[in-house]
């Protein structure tokens, strides 16, 4: 099963490297009429200010497959044709790090350099990540979900300064995330902490 996770991503960035930049395509997803909440906010709970602009970010981003649940009943969240459960850490049968470290690889790991990396796969991978935290804080459930999702902000900041275009923003730049992965990882592997310090110093 993890296996083919990985060969399929590897996959998607290995045929991306080369291919023309397509422009992200949006979707209104399903709206949940008696909350006029989007899909994927489940539940009732409050969420916290920054979660809450996360949620209307995305509203019209997301699109819901309300047939499959993944974590905590969130259904199936997509965008731009991915879906959670092509890169759900959850099902892996590997720690959310290291999952991590083996799914969400860079262009570099091909033989090609980090600029190369298609950014807008990785920020649709992001952005499912993004929309299944928030269904699932929206019913206060299980955050293990963080690890994956720092790291995926992590790789996003890491390609995008590579190609030229760092973000301003000093809680999206690379040295910041980095420890935010390693702050919500204490119980994983050295080697693997490790790894995220290495990548943090490769830059193109």
């Amino acid at each position: 099963m993890q296996q083919s996770f990985l060969l399929a991503f590897a996959a998607m960035v290995g045929a991306t490297i080369a291919a023309p930049k397509i422009p992200l395509r949006t979707a209104a997803g399903p709206i949940n009429a008696r909350q006029n909440r989007p899909c994927f906010a489940i539940g009732d709970e409050e969420l916290p200010e920054e979660t809450a602009n996360i949620e209307n970010e995305l509203a019209s981003v997301i699109q819901c497959d309300t047939s499959v649940q993944t974590l905590s009943g969130v259904p199936d969240v997509s965008s731009n044709g991915l879906k959670f459960s092509d890169v759900d850490f959850s099902t892996s049968g590997m720690t959310p790090l290291e999952f991590s470290l083996n799914m969400f690889t860079t262009a570099d790991q091909f033989g090609k350099t980090l600029a190369d990396t298609d950014l807008e796969l990785y920020e649709n991978a992001l952005n499912v990540y993004l929309a299944t935290e928030v269904g699932i804080r929206s019913v206060g459930g299980d955050l293990g979900i963080k690890v994956p999702k720092f790291f995926l902000e992590f790789q996003i900041s890491r390609i995008q300064t590579a190609q030229g275009n760092p973000p301003e923003e000093a809680g999206q730049q690379i040295d910041h995330l980095r420890d935010k992965v390693l702050k919500n990882a204490p119980r994983e592997d050295q080697q693997l902490l490790d790894e995220v310090t290495r990548l943090a110093t490769v830059r193109e």
